[in-house]
């Protein structure tokens, strides 16, 4: 264990944090990822095997990513070597690489843990392939980021990716019993502060356990309430990293949830990024996109609100103007729905793009010039606003080209007035011929 402590700088008379004395001695005894560790989990059948495939273990901060690599190698009987992107260089893999290959000389097994792997390049990354594939380390690699985008696909073919979940309230609650075990006393906190404190912890197990360790070391003797317990600890921001995945899957949780018809869970992801720091005016515009996209016609003043609702921001700024946009995303998600007019438009692009350079029809050419009026131009073109019902049913498409229906209103909210009248003019259409 001096090992441990010298590399924490500590010594073996100093305590160490609470966190750290109730780390799992086992991978039975680690919560909240069972899906993975159980007798049926592909870990836990790896572990009991004792045989190891290289793999991603993605999740967010405190969720046992370490104590998971370093428990799997001591059940399977691997050495176990930690490096971390964030502080290791060239240098260091090579020195790690080295001493693997000389173990496995000597008939011992190294696994390779590597903390926020998604750190090291692209170069470094590829760096790891050819160890990896002649088997001389087991790489376990740990990261909070989407592997998808963060490492490369060559790394990604040769491990397996294995998703931990957030710790759910059911977990948070096992590790504070343990802690009170390990104390010997319980927490000082009412029952409503000790929900409090779950949520403050957001998931993160090793993040609960130092807000634990603060209350047992106040050595108050009445428990907190709520708001005693908001006075001693900060609650951190929610985990929302603007350039990242979570990012892009909270902006697609809003448009979504408008697409579907629900205020209040729009307004739920619309709070999330507004408190997680997302710039108002990127869900501005992705709010004007859900207005052109998924309700168009069927509710064509939404679009009209939409742009109104950015002006007000820009207008009034934080946190004035955040007001407008709760109101729009309340007006979006409850509108009727059609995205009748985001589907024709692309069918037309498709269309447009197969069909060339065709020329419209001659007899809606202009024609500026007396050779254009020889060559045909605006000739037989019949002026609606002349024809009865202001209704010509003449061709405007190419000559060369059927006639195609782009457009379908679904007949939503002000989309079923223009549905009758596409119709109606379908009928005079054919009855002209056209």
């Amino acid at each position: 264990m001096a090992d441990l402590f010298e590399a924490a700088g500590l010594t073996p008379q100093q305590p160490s944090p609470l966190a750290d004395r109730l780390r799992p001695q086992t991978l039975s005894e680690v919560v909240g990822q069972d899906h993975l560790l159980g007798p049926q989990g592909p870990i836990g059948r790896m572990a009991e095997a004792r045989r190891l495939s290289s793999m991603i273990l993605w999740g967010p901060p405190g969720t046992g990513k370490t104590t998971i690599a370093r428990l799997l190698a001591k059940a399977a009987g691997y050495e176990f070597q930690q490096l971390s992107a964030v502080f290791s260089g060239v240098a260091d893999l090579k020195k790690a690489f080295e001493g693997a290959r000389v173990r496995r000389a000597a008939g011992q097994a190294t696994l390779l843990f590597v903390d926020e792997i998604h750190r090291f390049n692209r170069a470094q990354q590829d760096g790891f392939l050819p160890f990896v594939e002649e088997g001389i380390v087991t790489l376990v690699g740990a990261t909070t980021e989407n592997p998808s985008f963060e490492l490369n696909g060559a790394l990604l073919s040769r491990c397996q990716v294995y998703v931990l979940k957030r710790l759910d309230e059911e977990a948070l609650q096992t590790l504070l019993a343990k802690a009170e075990d390990h104390e010997g006393r319980p927490l000082p906190l009412e029952p409503e502060a000790r929900n409090a404190l779950l949520a403050m912890a957001d998931g993160d197990g090793r993040y609960l356990l130092t807000l634990a360790e603060t209350l047992f070391n106040i050595g108050t003797a009445k428990p907190l309430d709520t708001k005693a317990l908001g006075q001693v600890l900060q609650k951190r921001s929610p985990a929302y990293d603007k350039d990242r995945e979570e990012h892009y899957n909270l902006i697609s949780a809003l448009h979504k949830s408008i697409r579907g018809s629900d205020p209040d869970a729009a307004l739920y992801w619309l709070a999330r990024m507004l408190t997680g720091g997302e710039d108002p005016l990127f869900i501005a515009r992705r709010l004007i996109r859900a207005a052109a996209e998924d309700i168009g016609e069927a509710d064509p003043m939404s679009l009209v609100l939409a742009n109104a609702a950015k002006d007000t921001y820009d207008f009034l700024g934080s946190p004035e103007g955040e007001i407008a946009l709760a109101q729009l995303t309340v007006h979006l998600a409850a509108a009727p729905k059609s995205n009748a007019v985001y589907m024709a438009f692309g069918a037309a692009m498709k269309a447009a793009k197969e069909t060339g350079s065709l020329m419209p029809p001659a007899h809606i050419r202009n024609a500026p010039t007396k050779l254009m009026k020889d060559l045909g131009y605006g000739k037989g073109y019949q002026y609606d606003h002349d024809a009865p019902e202001g209704f010509s049913g003449q061709d405007y498409f190419p000559d060369e080209m059927e006639r195609r229906q782009f457009y379908k209103p679904r007949g939503e909210g002000s989309e079923a007035r223009i549905k009758e009248r596409l119709e109606r003019w379908a009928a005079l259409r054919k009855g002209k011929g056209g």
